[in-house]
């Protein structure tokens, strides 16, 4: 992505902190802690850009549910936000911890673009040729729900997932045997207008009385209220990247969330219903800094059983 917006960005931080400390005192000790302060951000800047990015982390969590018929668990990979701008050791090493964790199903939550490479054909390739080695890597189903309409165009992701063997769940229900358990899986298509969405939830799983163990896939985690409402066992989502950024003892500043912080990453267990808002594997485009501070990106292993 564009390099230019970051380094203007950082080059009034160090302006500015240069003319702060030159205010305060002209002398050789500011001076000194002026230049320490600038290799810290160099530092810093080097960390944040070309070792965290990289960093993935796998999260393992275990939900029990008396909707779970076996004890045996069942093995959910969860997936978000890989924002493939070009293809990078970030999605071979995805690839490949896929591959060592076995899972018995994956679940993909949106934005497999970047803002800033969404109507370029090289992209939209690599894109697909990391989605078609996914798919390789399990044996099992892959479930998938777009993300925000900006990153993932309705006109563009159906091309680059044209004969994967993914199950796009888009407004609908899908109901499936697996492992000897009954799931049902609920996706939604993330319109980030919790006005428009809302409804549609409400009349995709409104009245529907099961047993079987009822998992929503939507991009963001704007829904939480209605999924509590409407019964749902376990709500998988992205969207927040943690904040991407993350400030000690604050946490996420930016989070693009209608709830802010009262969602920004990690586990949610409210009334019955478990929500998980992934830190995504990708970062955000555009302008945006191609950097992770104290947010790894991440996939979650979920160990589901009765």
């Amino acid at each position: 992505g564009p390099a230019t917006p970051s380094m203007l960005a950082l080059a009034i931080l160090r302006t500015g902190a240069t003319f702060v400390l030159g205010w305060v005192s002209a002398s050789l000790s500011c001076l000194l802690v002026c230049a320490v302060l600038q290799v810290l951000l160099s530092i810093l800047v080097v960390y944040t850009t070309w070792i965290e990015p990289f960093r993935l982390e796998v999260t393992r969590e275990k939900l029990r549910s008396s909707k779970m018929t076996t004890a045996h668990p069942l093995r959910l990979l969860h997936i978000s936000d890989l924002h493939i701008e070009r293809r990078t050791r970030r999605e071979q090493g995805l690839l490949q911890v896929v591959k060592d964790l076995e899972p018995d199903i994956v679940a993909l939550t949106g934005d497999y673009l970047n803002l800033s490479y969404t109507e370029d054909a090289e992209a939209h390739a690599e894109a697909r040729a990391v989605l078609a080695d996914l798919c390789r890597c399990v044996k099992g189903p892959v479930y998938a729900v777009t993300g925000s309409l900006a990153v993932d165009p309705p006109a563009v992701v159906p091309g680059i997932f044209a004969d994967l063997p993914i199950v796009w769940v888009l407004d609908r229900v899908e109901e499936l045997e697996i492992a000897g358990r009954e799931l049902r899986i609920a996706g939604l298509r993330c319109t980030g207008q919790r006005h428009l969405d809302v409804p549609r939830l409400r009349r995709l799983l409104g009245g529907r009385s099961s047993t079987a163990f009822t998992l929503l896939l939507y991009h963001s985690p704007d829904l939480m209220p209605e999924a509590v409402e409407a019964g749902v066992d376990l709500y998988l989502c992205g969207h927040t990247h943690g904040g991407q950024i993350r400030l000690p003892m604050f946490g996420a500043i930016v989070t693009s969330s209608s709830f802010w912080k009262r969602y920004e990453m990690g586990r949610y267990d409210q009334a019955g219903t478990t929500m998980y808002v992934s830190r995504g594997v990708g970062m955000e485009g555009l302008g945006a800094p191609r950097a992770r501070l104290l947010a790894p990106p991440e996939v979650t292993l979920w160990e589901l059983s009765g």
